[in-house]
């Protein structure tokens, strides 16, 4: 440890340094290695940096919270656990919530250490305390506090604590301190059941996935909006899939999109229910998902036919979900002409609409034409052709009138389009014969920052790397691509000057 580290960690450890020298000591410790940390380090500088917390002083808690933070990185969590355990359980009272967050930090190292769970088992006042910050002000501490939770949970003994214990108690207490909270605790849930089929048995055997449905499909229509991003989390694993199916949940949402007709507030939950199917057809069957639910795909064309800003976004996000693989592109090629024309809709919202909605729409047509190369079969190169000639009358010049616009975002999303269909033969011709189009994609010039370049590069990148290429640009375009790829998105050309004798 430097000398200087190690003289104020003393001054410290005396409780006798001022803020100047802890201010020192965070510098110092940046500097030093943690392996020489760990060799220098005692416990009782430990418990006295702790004790220089109980101050009503935010700059030395700060300082002091630095300190511990660097030091403690350097220590075994067994060893934390083993000799600090008095000042974690402080620290998780403590008012400031830097020091709670540090505080459980530690206990998630801990958890994560298989030689240190059992010591922190030992210590149910701990973990309820942990449970405890769930319900705190601040959402930065509640967060941390589920995390701790959520990774003590990977463990057999883990899970058994935390529903077989009077910390199931704990957890239920909390989630009646208000809606927010209690959406925490669901929040926490299902993290928890995400991991395994036995984590999920233990969260369903637990009452709280059976109330956290049984929310979703009452008669509460903000409560549902909240339920079903919860509920949508749950479906992408295989387990909750098929607990979901197994108690009928699916059906019932299904059910509640049926009867949305009739009711007034359904744009409340709506959004949340047709992102839920979406969601679901992508990680399980597109084909199956769309024939045995009809109701979903009917919804999301209806939405995206409206004049309903908000719902033609949740249906164009939707669209681009559903259609990001080959099996849901095949489900919405069936439905012909009518996707067709939505298409035809999607291109106009591209150029037209508020700004957030013609980035969705972007991404969505990127989404959607994009067809990795071993999937390329003349079907379906011909359905991307159709499907980009539906979206306008001249839909190359329509995304290269947005890519030279000068909004960022917008212009990025362009270029992703772009780059979605820069591998196949058709849109290389079509690059190929719009005037000037291959001098835009070479130009440096025409990137005015990071991200811009960045998409430039991806866009250049899938040319090279296509097969058809060389043989559709010809040997001059692909060699000032290949040039491109190799000097990298940010290359600045040199420009040399020639000093001339008597100038200035």
């Amino acid at each position: 440890m430097a000398e200087a580290a190690a003289e104020l960690l003393e001054r410290a450890a005396r409780r006798d340094a001022a803020l100047e020298e802890l201010r020192a000591l965070r510098v110092a410790l940046q500097a030093v290695p943690l392996a020489a940390l760990r060799s220098r380090l005692g416990e009782h500088h430990l418990r006295a940096l702790f004790g220089l917390l109980a101050v009503n002083d935010r700059e030395q808690v700060s300082a002091c919270v630095s300190i511990l933070e660097r030091l403690l990185q350097a220590l075994d969590p067994l060893y934390v656990i083993q000799n600090l355990r008095e000042e974690l359980q402080k620290g998780l009272f403590h008012p400031d919530d830097s020091v709670k967050i540090l505080t459980m930090s530690q206990v998630g190292r801990i958890v994560e250490d298989s030689a240190a769970v059992p010591e922190i088992l030992h210590s149910p006042e701990l973990l309820q305390q942990i449970i405890n910050c769930i319900g705190g002000e601040k959402i930065a501490v509640a967060k941390e506090a589920i995390k701790s939770l959520s990774r003590l949970a990977q463990s057999q003994e883990g899970l058994e604590a935390l529903f077989g214990s009077s910390l199931l108690g704990d957890l239920r207490s909390v989630m009646a301190t208000s809606d927010v909270v209690r959406y925490r605790v669901y929040e926490l849930i299902v993290e928890i059941s995400s991991v395994s089929a036995e984590s999920l048995n233990y969260c369903a055997n637990s009452g709280l996935i059976p109330e956290l449905i049984g929310e979703l499909t009452g008669e509460d229509v903000l409560v549902r909006a909240t339920c079903i991003e919860m509920v949508t989390s749950l479906a992408h694993t295989p387990q909750g899939r098929q607990y979901l199916a197994q108690q009928g949940v699916i059906d019932r949402v299904s059910n509640i999109i049926l009867g949305a007709e009739s009711d007034p507030f359904s744009s409340f939950y709506l959004p949340g229910f047709v992102k839920f199917f979406g969601n679901l057809a992508v990680v399980d069957s597109p084909q199956q998902i769309c024939e045995r639910y009809p109701v979903f795909m009917e919804k999301v064309f209806e939405m995206a036919e409206s004049q309903d800003p908000t719902m033609i976004g949740v249906a164009v996000d939707t669209l681009g979900i559903l259609g990001s693989n080959v099996e849901g592109k095949q489900v919405l090629q069936k439905t012909r002409s009518r996707f067709q024309n939505l298409l035809s809709k999607i291109g106009h919202q591209a150029k037209n609409a508020p700004t957030e909605l013609r980035l969705r729409c972007l991404d969505a047509i990127s989404s959607l034409l994009y067809l990795p190369p071993e999937q390329q079969t003349e079907d379906l190169l011909r359905m991307t052709e159709s499907w980009f000639t539906s979206l306008s009358s001249q839909p190359l010049e329509l995304f290269r009138s947005i890519s030279t616009q000068p909004f960022p975002d917008l212009h990025c999303g362009a270029l992703r389009v772009f780059t979605a269909i820069a591998n196949q033969p058709w849109a290389q011709k079509l690059m190929l014969s719009s005037p000037g189009f291959v001098e835009y994609v070479v130009d440096r010039s025409v990137e005015p920052d990071k991200a811009s370049k960045d998409a430039k590069y991806e866009l250049v990148k899938a040319l090279v790397n296509s097969k058809t290429i060389a043989e559709i640009f010809g040997n001059q375009y692909y060699l000032r691509l290949r040039a491109y790829l190799h000097e990298g998105p940010y290359y600045v050309k040199a420009v040399s000057t020639t000093a001339v004798e008597g100038a200035e």
